[in-house]
């Protein structure tokens, strides 16, 4: 039995205003994520001299904690969202940044901040899960790699609003100002609680917006409420979009069996090809090094001749250019296709981080490292940061998207605590040289792998890509 083409003829009425509000909302989520995930990066000089944090490990382990509730978050949204649904989890991830942003702003002591930043990373965990399944099980096909990759565009918001807010509370901070100056005053005393209080405010919009979404149209059908789908699809594309759609996912669903996903299914020999597929594309795109940029920026600029004053300024850039080039990602991502995007990024990163390498060993420092800095945040903008949310999203069968994307994210984030947390390692042992040469080769495998095992994915609808890759 083959899976029916979902399309209807041309020209599709895809309400594009319905579509696209729902994506943004849920995307919020992926704004959410952003801002909790690198407002670290510029607080950590103050709330470092706050806690007098001075070993290199345990400030490696507070920048990587949250990863630790972020593969907490992955496992349990693939736990809950084949049985809850996508919608009520994305509610309890709006509800728990709240909390656990007003946790990290009030906390007294280190151990207490670690706790909260790995419950935020709960919420990281399922957000990164769910919003771009969510997206992609209503997206029309044609549509899917943009409206997911608005998932990526606001993720990329939340980082440059975060840089922003980072910067403009504490851009009267003296330059040349230590560490005893920073943790007498207002800035290590205050300055980095905002940072992470401000949190609430989004969480507050995304949580107001989730609870007037629909359900996923195909979550409901795999529950065998297809008529509550009906209305949903139709309002994203009229009659003849629904019943296209709905009978394209009773076919997928018509070969699969009925019972409810286990874990163990995922052991199946027709899903390994593509598991693998998702797990090492998400590895890989961790493992390309950029998060580091994100994370310890006060350092790789600090390395490169900064101070701190005009560290927070340089972050700001990196921000700038990553919506922008996130901007052109958007508009691409359906039209160049995945796997081109995919070698573009890998192979300019090898490239980009080869020179920074050159760059720390001959001690050419300044301006040169902040443009080759950019350099790598663009290409990765444009190709690796939206392009793998969109291939995971898409690649797995329905009945087990959840459980096979939660493997996926889950992988992901294990693959970002190991990058996060080695960092301040590598550098101290290898120099900062050697260590973005060990990310350029791992780039290079990254460029490999797409090569030799990406197929291309646009244009089909997921019941057609569950017959090619799963078949």
């Amino acid at each position: 039995m083959t899976i029916p083409s979902a399309s209807v003829p041309e020209p599709v009425p895809i309400r594009l205003g319905y579509v696209g509000a729902i994506a943004f909302v849920a995307a919020m989520g992926g704004l959410l994520f952003g801002y909790d995930w690198v407002v670290i990066g510029g607080a950590k000089p103050f709330f470092e001299a706050y806690f007098g944090i001075q070993d290199p490990a345990l400030s490696g382990l507070i920048n990587s904690c949250a990863l630790i509730g972020c593969l907490a978050g992955a496992i349990l949204a693939g736990c809950w969202s084949d049985r809850l649904g996508r919608k009520r989890l994305l509610v309890g991830a709006a509800l728990l940044f709240g909390v656990t942003s007003l946790g990290n702003a009030t906390a007294a002591t280190a151990a207490i901040f670690i706790a909260w930043r790995i419950l935020g990373g709960v919420a990281i965990g399922l957000a990164s899960n769910l919003s771009p399944m969510y997206i992609a099980e209503i997206a029309p096909a044609r549509l899917r790699g943009r409206l997911v990759s608005i998932n990526q565009l606001t993720i990329v918001i939340g980082i440059l609003l975060a840089q922003f807010v980072n910067w403009f509370i504490v851009r009267h901070l003296p330059a040349g100002a230590d560490a005893e100056f920073i943790r007498a005053g207002w800035y290590g005393q205050s300055a980095w609680r905002w940072m992470f209080g401000l949190t609430a405010v989004p969480s507050a919009l995304f949580l107001s917006g989730m609870l007037f979404l629909p359900e996923s149209p195909r979550w409901l059908v795999e529950r065998g409420r297809g008529p509550a789908a009906r209305p949903t699809l139709e309002r994203v594309g009229g009659p003849a979009y629904a019943a296209a759609e709905l009978g394209a996912i009773e076919a997928s669903l018509a070969l699969e069996s009925r019972a409810r996903a286990r874990w163990r299914d995922l052991l199946d020999p027709k899903l390994r090809r593509v598991l693998v597929l998702g797990i090492t594309l998400a590895v890989f795109q961790q493992w390309c090094g950029i998060n580091v940029i994100f994370n310890y920026a006060q350092e790789i600029f600090s390395a490169a001749g900064y101070d701190i004053a005009s560290v927070l300024k340089d972050i700001a850039w990196t921000g700038s250019v990553n919506l922008v080039f996130t901007l052109i990602s958007f508009r691409i991502v359906d039209s160049g296709g995945r796997r081109p995007l995919l070698l573009f990024g890998f192979g300019a990163l090898m490239l980009i981080y080869t020179a920074m390498g050159a760059c720390y060993h001959w001690h050419v420092l300044g301006l040169p490292t902040l443009l080759l800095v950019l350099a790598a945040i663009g290409c990765y903008a444009m190709s690796l940061a939206p392009v793998t949310w969109v291939v995971i999203s898409e690649i797995f069968p329905n009945r087990l998207r959840g459980l096979a994307m939660s493997v996926a994210v889950t992988s992901l984030w294990v693959a970002c605590f190991i990058l996060t947390y080695t960092f301040p390692l590598l550098v101290k042992f290898l120099g900062p040289d050697r260590t973005f040469w060990l990310y350029a080769a791992i780039c290079g495998a990254g460029c490999w792998f797409v090569q030799r095992r990406l197929p291309e994915t646009k244009g089909r609808s997921l019941e057609q890509l569950q017959a090619e890759l799963s078949g």
